[in-house]
């Protein structure tokens, strides 16, 4: 059987995946879900948009002859890899998570676990300070609850209204960030806590590093619960599970 994937996509992992794969002469499309204004270019055919929960993906990937579904969304979209759960073994196609590992305190960090964003949020009670808030776009009007911070915001896009806040800079770039460069930004706006989700991977760590060369409080967001999966750290590892153990069925 000629291997067809699907790889949900949306992060580096994703593009060093369809790269790859391409490099291979693997068929396969990398489906976005739309958040991303401009999102990375792909070296496989690409679609922007949701399929309609869980039977509307089970269908995709029977009506399209998907063979492998391979989930490479961001570590927090957990409703979209708990569809994709499900919709694989509806449709009987073999399903692999590639995700980056957490990231885990080093010497000298000053850490503070939250299980999630309205945790963050309550953990900024209290007097106001100074806060690179690194959530994402879709997650600023929750902490309007505490406009009493000055928000240092690094988008991959604008927002598209303005943020809940009294005082706040906004800064639209894209990683690879530097631990350097992030110190720099930190200094220059006197950051004095970050806030973060565990995102993982190298890409967006700098701040993390920043913040422990500052000596710096870190609100970190632990990774929501998902479904049991089977799942990889690397793109060959991804190659490797097609052509050899890609026709078992399930996790």
């Amino acid at each position: 059987m000629t291997p067809n994937l699907l790889i949900l996509g949306g992060t580096t992992e994703a593009t060093a995946l369809a790269r790859l794969a391409a490099e291979h002469g693997i068929n396969g499309t990398v489906s976005f879900a739309g958040r991303v204004e401009r999102p990375r270019r792909q070296p496989l055919p690409q679609r922007v948009g949701g399929f309609g929960g869980v039977e509307g993906l089970a269908a995709y990937l029977s009506e399209n002859g998907i063979t492998h579904l391979v989930d490479a969304t961001h570590p927090f979209a957990a409703q979209m890899s708990t569809n994709a759960v499900e919709a694989a073994r509806l449709a009987g196609v073999p399903h692999l998570a590639l995700t980056r590992p957490a990231w885990q305190p080093q010497s000298g960090d000053r850490w503070t676990h939250v299980p999630d964003i309205p945790a963050a949020v309550s953990a900024l009670n209290g007097a106001p300070r100074r806060v690179m808030l690194a959530v994402g776009r879709m997650h600023l009007d929750e902490f309007a609850p505490n406009p009493q911070h000055f928000y240092l915001l690094r988008l991959v896009d604008p927002p598209k209204t303005p943020p809940p806040f009294a005082e706040y800079h906004v800064i639209v770039d894209r990683g690879p960030f530097t631990a350097e460069g992030d110190r720099a930004l930190m200094e220059e706006h006197g950051i004095d806590m970050v806030v973060s989700k565990n995102a993982g991977g190298s890409g967006a760590s700098a701040k993390l590093d920043a913040a422990r060369a500052l000596g710096l409080p870190v609100v970190m967001i632990d990774r929501p619960a998902l479904p049991a999966r089977r799942e990889v750290a690397t793109p060959q590892e991804v190659l490797d599970w097609v052509a050899h153990a890609g026709t078992d069925r399930g996790v």
